[in-house]
């Protein structure tokens, strides 16, 4: 962790635009929340669908892209990366603070309101709030390394991540069976179930295979980035 790349990233990441635009997913969830939380019907189904479907099925993946792609994309297309890697700092160190301040970020934009907004709905009932949020933490840290990762490998990052959380885990993820087990977000929704009490919520993907992957794509993913992070320097200086 250096301090430097930290203050720097995390600079990056509030910005005037993508500051913004990280305000919009929490507000979007608790204005979802606060608007059902006044509505008649079942309460249990409304707030999974809401934390489930809309922020840990939607609003978490694209929070994730913006704040990992975030983290190093826009250094590597303007060319500042240059002067980050001209300092004689470990290539993966780099990779590991800009990943650190993403997670952190994610969760305070992703996490902290979907706890607000889950005990706004259905309070402490059948740990659906403490359930959805946890899943929010282990899926939002394996977003944050994937896209980190997306912004490292290619200039389309964005595009390609949004295609991912759009076509894979919205889509194809949510209604092709087999496709389920290679979703970040079944996985989180696994975490849930276990977390919650038994029967609260649903989940395809058993905890077992869940939480390997979780951590192997996390890591993995963050691996690679910094073993891509250093052919980029030797391409810079040849």
């Amino acid at each position: 962790m250096n301090p430097t790349v930290a203050r720097l990233t995390l600079r990056g990441l509030l910005g005037r635009r993508r500051g913004l635009l990280l305000l919009v997913v929490p507000a979007l969830l608790l204005l979802v929340s606060v608007i059902a939380a006044g509505a008649s019907g079942d309460k249990h189904d409304l707030t999974v669908k809401i934390l489930g479907q809309l922020g840990l099925g939607t609003l978490l993946p694209i929070l994730g892209l913006v704040v990992g792609t975030g983290a190093i994309a826009t250094e590597i297309d303007d060319g500042s990366i240059v002067y980050l890697l001209a300092k004689p700092l470990p290539r993966w160190k780099i990779i590991t603070t800009k990943l650190v301040v993403a997670i952190g970020t994610t969760w305070v934009f992703a996490a902290v309101p979907t706890l607000l907004a889950g005990l706004l709905l259905y309070g402490t009932r059948d740990g659906l709030a403490v359930g959805y949020t946890v899943a929010t933490l282990v899926a939002g840290a394996a977003y944050s390394s994937l896209f980190l990762l997306l912004g490292v490998v290619t200039r389309h990052a964005v595009v390609a991540g949004l295609a991912y959380a759009l076509v894979w885990e919205s889509l194809i993820g949510n209604f092709v069976e087999g496709a389920r087990t290679l979703s970040v977000q079944q996985w989180g929704l696994s975490v849930a179930k276990a977390v919650a009490e038994e029967g609260a919520i649903t989940a395809d993907v058993a905890l077992g295979v869940a939480v390997p992957l979780l951590l192997v794509a996390t890591v993995a993913a963050a691996v690679f980035a910094s073993v891509r992070l250093a052919g980029l320097t030797l391409a810079s200086e040849e």
